[in-house]
């Protein structure tokens, strides 16, 4: 398989729900007026707690410091594995699970951590800038590594990395420590052609920017449901996550899923905000996934991180990290 490292270096970044309004024109700009901003990677996920917004160095420009914001301080790398052209069955696991094992896995055991951002195109897996030649001579021998530059793949191998590196193949992945919560919201994961984006622009912005009155967060607690709502628009692809009833104010006839309109259920993982320096988050769960061969999508943000995954595997799911926590040793 190939692994690209695309040509984007990309800020994560907080913005607080009461400072939303200091943003909304930017945000505005970058999610519909694409023409006017030299941006091409833009993923804005809003959570209870915040909104969390990656996007490269031109749509970092766009925002202006303010104490509603909070920027990680790293550069980001987004990779991206390609299976050669060879579109997966629909029968086969999808999404995070796919690179669970060749990925995800290796990396925590260099204690590399990464940032996770599934679309409903692609996933990618951001690593941190300074890791990189870590990450290329861990996962050097799995993949052919390319560094797109100027819109061409360059092959990229590993000659300068330091010698103190030490591979530890049988250091284990550390158990689940974080608790889960499955919030009771059916989500979908969808898409839409950029073109008919002006067409949904108000119910968008009316979804993304007018939808947290005080009534509807205190109905959506009672009902154990959460506020989840990811768009994303990197090089020209669009890729909505929203639930069932954010779905409901959208035109049927322009969001667009897989044939078979399945519906997911989300594992939202961390008590308390989980930072960005911690490895092998995105592994403990992933790697159970994975040996059950079901599929997930990933979603990290600012806080927490979140992994969907088909509505009918949710109970077998909650019991796998039920045990998991409850019997580390038998992960």
């Amino acid at each position: 398989m190939d692994l690209h490292i695309l040509d984007h270096r990309l800020r994560v970044i907080s913005i607080s729900k009461n400072g939303l309004v200091n943003f909304t024109h930017p945000l505005i700009k970058l999610i519909f007026l694409r023409n006017r901003t030299r941006c091409k990677f833009f993923s804005l996920t809003e959570t209870p707690e915040n909104y969390t917004v990656v996007l490269d160095q031109e749509g970092f420009k766009e925002l202006q410091p303010s104490e509603h914001l909070m920027v990680e301080g790293s550069i980001w790398l987004p990779l991206n594995v390609a299976s050669n052209g060879n579109a997966s069955s629909s029968s086969q696991a999808v999404g995070v699970t796919k690179i669970a094992k060749s990925v995800i896995a290796p990396l925590a055991q260099q204690h590399v951590s990464v940032f996770m951002l599934s679309t409903y195109q692609t996933d990618f897996i951001l690593v941190k800038e300074k890791d990189l030649s870590v990450v290329i001579s861990t996962l050097e021998e799995e993949f052919n590594i390319y560094k797109e530059v100027g819109g061409e793949s360059v092959p990229i191998h590993c000659q300068d990395v330091p010698n103190g590196l030490q591979k530890n193949g049988k250091e284990a992945i550390q158990p689940t420590v974080h608790p889960v919560v499955i919030p009771k919201n059916q989500f979908c994961v969808m898409s839409l052609d950029p073109d008919t984006l002006p067409s949904i622009a108000t119910t968008l912005i009316d979804v993304l920017f007018y939808s947290n009155s005080p009534k509807e967060d205190a109905a959506n607690q009672g009902l154990d449901c959460i506020k989840f709502f990811s768009f994303s628009l990197i090089d020209g692809y669009i890729s909505l996550v929203m639930d069932t009833e954010a779905q409901r104010q959208f035109p049927a006839d322009l969001l667009f899923t897989s044939s078979s309109g399945e519906l997911w259920r989300m594992v939202r993982i961390g008590g308390q905000p989980l930072g960005f320096d911690e490895c092998g988050i995105v592994a403990q769960i992933s790697q159970p996934l994975a040996d059950s061969d079901i599929s997930a999508y990933y979603i990290s943000t600012f806080s927490f991180d979140h992994a969907l995954v088909p509505e009918e595997d949710i109970v077998s799911v909650t019991d796998m990290l039920q045990h998991q926590r409850k019997d580390p040793a038998a992960s």
